[in-house]
C-alpha cells in the first residue's frame, strides 16, 4: 500500500507529538525487511534529542516544515558546526557524516525526514553520555549488568525502539535477549522502573 506524505499526515503527526512527554512522534516508512532507517519525525520546540552518533553510516536530514537546526558536535560535546534548516529559505537538509556527533534544537514545530543505514540501536549507535561513561569506566573482560546498568541498557533499548518508529515498549523477553540477561532481572527491573 502507498503511503502518503501530505498535511493530513504531518497534522496527525504532529498531534501525537504534542501530546508525547518526548514532543515529538516518529512515523516509519520502512518495509518489514527493510534493515535502514527511513522515519519522518515531527518535533516540537523542548524535545530533548540527546548528542549521539551513526558510527557505520552517515545520516541525510530533510526538512518538510518548520525551522530547525543541526547541531554536529567533537568528541568533548563542544559544538564545532550549527546547519539552519528552513525551507522557507531554501536550506532543506543535510548530510550529517559517518560517526559525528550530532544533535537538534526545534525552533518551531517542524517535520523532518530521516535516513541512514542500518536499524538504531543495531547499528552501534551511542549517546554521547553513553560513550563519556565507557571512557570513564575501565573495561571489565565481561558485560556488568548491575542494576543500575541494567536501568541505563534498558531506557537505551526503549529510546533506540522509539527513535525507529516503534511506538510500543518491548517486552521484558525482548531486552533480556538483546542484553543477554534473564528475563526475571529485565522484569524486576522494569517494574522499579515503572514500565
Amino acid at each position: 500500500m502507498m503511503i502518503e506524505i501530505d498535511r493530513k499526515l504531518l497534522s496527525d503527526l504532529f498531534d501525537k507529538a504534542v501530546i508525547n512527554p518526548r514532543l515529538r512522534q516518529n512515523f516509519d516508512l520502512r518495509n518489514p525487511d527493510d534493515n535502514g532507517q527511513r522515519i519522518l519525525n515531527a518535533l516540537m520546540p523542548g524535545t530533548i534529542v540527546p548528542i549521539h552518533r551513526h558510527p557505520q553510516s552517515n545520516e541525510t536530514v530533510i526538512i518538510l516544515c518548520g525551522k530547525v537546526i543541526e547541531i554536529i558536535y567533537d568528541d568533548n560535546g563542544n559544538e564545532i558546526e550549527r546547519v539552519h534548516l528552513d525551507p522557507s529559505l531554501g536550506n532543506f537538509g543535510c548530510v550529517v557524516p559517518t560517526g559525528a556527533w550530532h544533535s537538534v534544537e526545534v525552533l518551531e514545530p517542524s517535520v523532518i525526514f530521516e535516513a541512514k543505514d542500518g536499524k538504531y540501536g543495531q547499528d552501534g549507535s551511542e549517546t554521547l553520555a553513553d560513550y563519556e561513561d565507557k571512557a570513564k569506566t575501565p573495561t571489565p573482560s565481561t558485560f556488568s549488568n548491575s542494576l543500575g546498568d541494567l536501568k541505563k541498557n534498558i531506557e537505551y533499548i526503549i529510546g533506540m525502539e522509539c527513535q525507529s518508529g516503534n511506538i510500543e515498549t518491548p517486552t521484558p523477553q525482548d531486552i533480556a535477549r538483546i542484553l543477554n540477561v534473564p528475563v526475571e532481572e529485565v522484569r524486576q527491573c522494569m517494574k522499579e522502573m515503572g514500565l
